[in-house]
């Protein structure tokens, strides 16, 4: 018959939605194996009646609106256990009950390493954002099929375990593109005008006692006409050179891996890049390329005006070197919103520098507007959705 399909679930396989938009009224599905459950994730247009049959004997009879505008039409087979390790990650402001479409969801506020184990034996999905995903904390979760970072970053899974495993890994991409961008330029902007030192001097009282209008006894300069230099040149990296330039900067950037091509800015070497910046931006990735790239050397080969800004990842600078860099003077200032470990500790030296006008550290935040945070939620759940249908969506392996 030519309106019998034969199609074969297994394993939680799912059809993806280009084979239900085939099917017509009256066609006979032949499963090779008895359906438990059978969903639906969307609404249907038109209603074809449709016989479902399991070993060979009629197992259901059903009638739905079909629509072939809806590619995220799936069959599944059962509902998928998600367990989400580390919800308040986004702020317990921001609403997940997207998600409870999609499967069956156990949301944890935070998960230390020691806890994941004991939460996730029976998921078949999981979210997370820091906590580390390893050999040691996957091996008692058989049934894992995918990890969704409700991040950008995903320096917290072991990616050859996962592959080896058979484990999809996604992450969220720019999502926050906008608000690191905002804040890159909020922790440059505060160093260089030493906005600290301005608004304390108000807030004591000085500027009351003063006989004249203006106070301007420590000096700023203009970012016109200075030379603002990047290290990441993807989404976020690239939003800072756009900005850079409507202040009046000349951009320059250096790809890590010397592979990033950009066209527009000018490429160059590290040690033209630490020489030439008057202001330097991280936006890369932490990797074996680009773990203390700015150490004791690099700094010293930066102007003594220079102002460093860290959006990327805390062990991208050492941050013992920078304290050291601050306190001698070996460049002007800092601004970071990542440190070597989150949150800080006594033991990193930059937690003794009080000085704000030349170090302001932000609690990792950059990435955290509203908007952003919203987003990424929304990420994860086309993520989700994405691997219900088969289909591929912001792959790491």
């Amino acid at each position: 018959m030519k309106n019998k399909i034969d199609i074969l679930f297994f394993n939680r396989k799912f059809v993806p939605a280009a084979q239900i938009r085939r099917l017509r009224k009256g066609m006979v599905i032949r499963l090779k194996n008895k359906l438990d459950s059978l969903f639906f994730n969307q609404q249907f247009e038109s209603e074809p009646q449709i016989a479902l049959i399991a070993d060979e004997k009629p197992h259901a009879r059903i009638s739905h609106r079909v629509s072939s505008q809806q590619a995220a039409l799936t069959w599944r087979i059962s509902a998928m256990n998600i367990v989400i390790l580390e919800r308040n990650s986004v702020g317990t402001d921001i609403d997940i009950s997207c998600y409870e479409k999609l499967g069956h969801v156990t949301a944890y506020g935070n998960s230390l390493k020691e806890d994941v184990a004991g939460r996730i034996g029976d998921a078949d999905i999981l979210v997370a954002n820091k906590v580390p995903l390893n050999e040691e904390t996957l091996k008692d979760a058989p049934k894992v099929k995918l990890i969704c970072e409700l991040a950008t970053g995903y320096d917290n899974i072991d990616l050859d375990y996962c592959k080896g495993r058979g484990i999809r890994v996604v992450n969220s991409r720019d999502y926050c593109t906008p608000a690191v961008v905002q804040h890159t330029f909020a922790l440059a902007l505060f160093v260089l005008e030493h906005l600290h030192y301005y608004d304390e001097y108000v807030k004591h009282g000085d500027y009351a006692k003063q006989d004249r209008f203006s106070h301007f006894d420590l000096p700023y300069a203009e970012i016109r006409g200075k030379t603002w230099g990047i290290v990441g040149m993807g989404n976020i990296g690239r939003g800072v050179a756009k900005v850079a330039e409507a202040f009046g900067c000349r951009v320059i950037y250096y790809s890590t891996t010397g592979k990033n091509v950009v066209e527009g800015y000018e490429a160059v070497d590290k040690d033209t890049l630490l020489k030439e910046s008057d202001l330097l931006s991280l936006h890369c990735p932490l990797n074996e390329n680009t773990k203390y790239f700015i150490d004791a050397r690099a700094l010293h080969k930066m102007k003594k005006s220079a102002v460093l800004i860290n959006v990327a990842r805390g062990a991208v600078v050492n941050n013992e070197d920078l304290y050291t860099a601050l306190m001698e003077e070996t460049i002007a200032g800092a601004g970071l919103d990542v440190l070597e470990q989150e949150p800080i500790t006594p033991e990193n030296p930059l937690s003794r520098l009080m000085d704000s006008n030349r170090l302001i550290i932000t609690p990792h935040m950059a990435w955290a507007s509203n908007e952003a945070r919203q987003r990424v939620v929304e990420e994860v759940y086309k993520n989700i959705e994405a691997f219900l249908q088969g289909m591929e969506r912001n792959i790491i392996v």
